[in-house]
């Protein structure tokens, strides 16, 4: 070790590690703790070395503020407690503003309608995942949810989508259809049905009145052509 070495330890010594009579009936250790390590300690108890605020523009300022001072909007500074106390503090006024509405949402949500789309094994372990690719779209100006989505088995070239409206008790005409891709894009009705087949690999909303739509050939060859489709809603 070098002096420098030396004489930096020995300050630190002298500067952290001083008895403090005033200390001595205190629990614990009776000299100062390194002071970061105490902010991390997760313990209730008061830091042993608090800082010192005098002086702090921030502090001075809502010292001096009348309307700051009392502010519920102000979380508030506690100078005596570790970084760990103050987490537990700031997680129960989170969690306590979260609670209401969880509650309030959870009690407005209630089942409006029940389809059976597709039926399975009773077996968990062997049955597949059918359901793909749901977006969900909001139609503000006719008020009209919307869900597209795929289901994989015996359907593989259809897309669903699902409209519901916003209120519950009003109803919309074709609430499910299904639009099937298939050999659509044939050139002519003499191409064979299984040499044009088509499948859907994702599906969006791109506004209020058009779906767009990424088709892939489902024949199983290099180079499977792979269309990008923009379909009018109507």
């Amino acid at each position: 070790m070098t002096q420098k070495d030396i004489t930096f330890v020995a300050d630190f010594l002298t500067e952290h590690f001083n008895e403090a009579p005033e200390l001595y009936n205190r629990k614990g250790k009776y000299f100062n703790v390194e002071r970061v390590g105490q902010y991390l300690k997760d313990e209730d108890d008061d830091l042993v070395s608090p800082p010192n605020t005098e002086g702090n523009q921030w502090f001075n300022f809502l010292k001096n503020s009348t309307h700051l001072k009392e502010s519920p909007l102000l979380f508030p500074y506690y100078p005596e407690k570790s970084l760990h106390f103050v987490k537990r503090q700031m997680e129960g006024v989170i969690d306590q503003c979260l609670q209401k509405p969880a509650d309030v949402i959870g009690k407005s949500v209630h089942q409006a309608v029940c389809m059976s789309l597709y039926r399975t094994s009773q077996s968990e372990d062997s049955t597949p995942q059918l359901f793909k690719l749901p977006f969900l779209w909001n139609d503000k100006t006719s008020n009209i949810h919307y869900v597209l989505f795929t289901i994989l088995e015996n359907s593989i070239s259809k897309i669903y989508i699902l409209r519901r409206h916003t209120d519950t008790s009003r109803s919309v005409s074709n609430g499910i259809l299904a639009v099937d891709f298939g050999n659509f894009l044939n050139n002519s009705i003499n191409e064979s049905s299984d040499s044009r087949c088509y499948s859907c690999l994702d599906a969006h909303f791109y506004d209020d009145e058009t779906v767009t739509v990424v088709l892939k050939e489902s024949v199983e060859q290099e180079g499977k052509e792979r269309v990008l489709a923009q379909l009018p809603l109507s």
